[in-house]
């Protein structure tokens, strides 16, 4: 009875939060990608200690309308082992590079719209700067968003989150790093600390080609920490698949 609370729990949490503050992500890292059109598959999963995982499939399809400007519409779906698939929230991502190899860091202004699947959800803006610069042959890239939700009852206080990843280019099918997130509340008016959420974990990168044109791009991590302030681990895989 106990596990079914809490998966009942965190069920409800995932709910009001997949179309505000998911806890999966993937760290945004702008690229010139003018005229690649890809196929973008993701999976994520959250668990909690005595509940089964939560998961998030999303598709979607990406472009590079110019050499700074790609932009993404995807589809994320929420369930979980023993249930079905639904989906969770319509998402637009734009990524414009401000620079590109001028200052030694690189900076990009990211935004995700988020429409909520379900009437009444309304939508969130989510928006900030990513960063990026080379140390060698290890990029290093600091991102931290603000976020707020909208919807036709009441409107939630902007939120403050970030992340961080180290990718060190070793070889082109493999490339070791390590991946970090977190939500720090307010803006204005951070949690306390027991109520962050913070998480970490080692990643791992690659890229397939086949010959001249198709590209494969993978990354998966596994992270652990907080996620609603709860203690959880995680799993994230992405592949893109470039025409």
């Amino acid at each position: 009875m106990r596990h079914a609370l809490t998966l009942g729990s965190l069920l409800w949490l995932a709910a009001q939060a997949s179309w505000a503050a998911d806890p999966g992500y993937y760290v945004v890292t702008p690229y010139d990608r003018e005229g690649e059109v890809a196929a973008d598959f993701r999976y994520w999963t959250v668990k909690m200690p005595g509940s089964a995982a939560v998961l998030w499939p999303e598709v979607g399809v990406s472009y590079g309308v110019t050499s700074r400007w790609t932009t993404e519409l995807y589809a994320s779906y929420i369930g979980t082992m023993t249930t079905a698939m639904k989906l969770s929230t319509w998402n637009w991502q734009n990524d414009y590079l401000l620079t590109q190899g001028e200052l030694p860091v690189d900076v990009a202004l990211h935004s995700n719209l988020i429409q909520g699947a379900n009437p009444g959800d309304g939508w969130t803006l989510e928006a900030g700067p990513a960063l990026q610069t080379d140390v060698g042959r290890t990029q290093l890239n600091g991102n931290l968003f603000l976020e707020r939700t909208y919807n036709a009852r009441t409107s939630k206080p902007t939120q403050l989150k970030y992340q961080w990843q180290v990718r060190h280019r070793w070889l082109p099918g493999f490339q070791p790093g390590w991946q970090g997130f977190g939500e720090l509340g307010e803006a204005d008016h951070w949690l306390p600390a027991s109520r962050q959420s913070h998480r970490m974990g080692p990643a791992f990168f690659g890229t397939w080609r086949n010959g001249n044109r198709d590209v494969v791009r993978y990354q998966a991590a596994y992270l652990w920490g907080k996620v609603y302030s709860n203690t959880a681990r995680m799993f994230t895989m992405r592949v893109q698949y470039v025409f």
